[in-house]
C-alpha cells in the first residue's frame, strides 16, 4: 500500500481537477489519465510543496475563468489531441492507403519532435512556479 500522505495527495488533485473543467466529459477523463500516469511513474518523486501550489493553481482555476482556468484548458486540449488527434479519418483512410504508407523522413521527424518546444515551455512553467503540471 502506497503512503498515506501520496494517497491524500492523488484525491486532492483529482478532485481539484474535477472542480476546475467543472466535471467536463472529454477534460476530466483526459486529466484522470494524466494524473494517473504520473502517480504510476517509477521514477516520479513525491514533492509536498509542488502539490499543495498545483492545488492552489486548481483551486484558482476552479473559481475564476482567468489566466489559470485558461492555462488548464488548453493543457486539456492539447494532451487530448496528442492521444485522438492522430486517428486518421475513415475516408481519408480509404482514399489514401498508398500515400499514408510512402511516410517521407521529413514527415516522421516533424510528427517526432512536434512537441518539443511545449514540453520545455511547461517544464519551465512547472520550475518557474513550483507547480507539478503534465
Amino acid at each position: 500500500m502506497a503512503n498515506l500522505e501520496v494517497i491524500h495527495a492523488y484525491r486532492h488533485l483529482y478532485r481539484g481537477l474535477l472542480h476546475a473543467v467543472q466535471f467536463s466529459k472529454p477534460a476530466r477523463y483526459v486529466a484522470r489519465r494524466q494524473l494517473r500516469t504520473a502517480f504510476e511513474e517509477d521514477e516520479a518523486v513525491f514533492n509536498p510543496q509542488g502539490v499543495a501550489r498545483t492545488i492552489a493553481f486548481l483551486d484558482a482555476a476552479a473559481r475564476s475563468r482567468g489566466p489559470e482556468h485558461k492555462v488548464l484548458k488548453n493543457l486539456l486540449i492539447i494532451a487530448y489531441y496528442r492521444v485522438h488527434g492522430h486517428a486518421p479519418l475513415w475516408r481519408h483512410m480509404k482514399l489514401n492507403t498508398e500515400s499514408r504508407k510512402k511516410e517521407t523522413e521529413f514527415a516522421r521527424h516533424v510528427r517526432e519532435t512536434a512537441y518539443k518546444h511545449y514540453d520545455m515551455t511547461i517544464a519551465m512553467l512547472n520550475k518557474s512556479m513550483g507547480l507539478c503540471l503534465r
